[in-house]
C-alpha cells in the first residue's frame, strides 16, 4: 500500500481526520509534528500531505509561517521528492502552504469576498481529466468547504491561463468566495501536486451528507478524491 506522510503543525486540526480518510482509501499513514520533522521521512512516503487547519493561528497570514518552518526544516528536498515521482496534496490551509511554497502555479488565497468565514457545501466540476486527485470522480460532484481566506487571486491573465492549460483542475460550480474563474483547485505542471480549499476528508461516508437519502454513490466523494490517486500510486 502507498504511504501518506501528513506534517502537522501548531493549529493543524484535520491531520488524524485526513488520515483516517487515506486509510479508508488503502493508504498506510504517518502523522508527524513539524517540530520532529527530518528530510529522511520523505523517502519513506508516496504521499506528503498539508492538511487542513490554521497553522501557527494564521496570525501573519494564512500558511506564511508554516512555510517559513517547512523551507528551513526541507530546504529544497519537497521538490526533490516531487522531481523523483512524488506526490504532494495540500488541503484548505495547506493549499496555502502550497501556494506560498511555490510548489503550485503563481497565485494567492485571500479574504473572501463577503470577509466573513464560510461554511457550506460547494458544488464543483472537473477541469480536465489530468490530475490523478480526481480520477475517479464524475464531471460534477460536491463537498464541503471550511474558510476564511479562501478566494484565489493571480496576476492579470493568470486564472484565466490556468483553466485553459489544465491546471485549474478543480472549479467551483458557483461563485461561493469570489475566486478568480471560479477556481477551487489548482495542480503543478506534472500532475503530482494538488491543492483545493474544499475538504474531502469531511465526505467519506455516504452517512456524512447533509441530505440523508443521498445515494450518488456508495461511498462519499471525498473517499474516491483519496483512491484517485491511491490507484494511481499503485500502477
Amino acid at each position: 500500500m502507498p504511504h501518506a506522510l501528513l506534517i502537522k503543525f501548531p493549529g493543524t486540526n484535520c491531520d488524524a481526520e485526513t488520515a483516517r480518510a487515506l486509510e479508508a482509501a488503502d493508504f498506510t499513514t504517518e502523522i508527524v509534528p513539524v517540530a520532529r520533522l527530518e528530510p529522511e521521512a520523505l523517502d519513506r512516503a508516496a504521499l506528503v500531505v498539508f492538511s487542513g487547519g490554521f497553522s501557527y493561528g494564521d496570525y501573519v497570514m494564512s500558511g506564511r509561517i508554516a512555510r517559513l518552518v517547512t523551507r528551513h526544516k526541507l530546504g529544497e528536498q519537497l521538490q526533490a521528492f516531487v522531481n523523483r515521482g512524488g506526490h504532494v496534496l495540500g488541503i484548505c490551509n495547506g493549499f496555502q502552504i502550497l501556494t506560498q511554497l511555490g510548489l503550485l502555479p503563481r497565485g494567492s488565497l485571500i479574504h473572501n469576498t463577503s470577509g466573513r468565514f464560510l461554511c457550506r457545501w460547494a458544488p464543483l466540476r472537473k477541469n480536465g481529466d489530468t490530475s490523478p486527485f480526481l480520477k475517479a470522480l464524475p464531471d460534477q460532484f460536491e463537498l464541503p468547504v471550511a474558510h476564511a481566506e479562501g478566494r484565489f487571486v493571480g496576476e492579470s491573465g493568470d486564472a484565466e491561463q490556468y483553466v485553459k492549460d489544465g491546471r485549474a483542475a478543480l472549479l467551483y460550480g458557483a461563485d461561493i468566495n469570489g475566486s478568480s474563474a471560479g477556481i477551487a483547485g489548482l495542480q503543478d505542471a506534472t500532475g503530482r501536486v494538488f491543492g483545493l480549499m474544499p475538504h474531502p476528508e469531511r465526505f467519506i461516508a455516504r452517512q456524512t451528507h447533509y441530505d440523508p437519502d443521498w445515494q450518488e454513490a456508495e461511498r462519499g466523494w471525498g473517499y474516491y478524491f483519496f483512491k484517485g490517486v491511491a490507484d494511481a500510486l499503485a500502477v
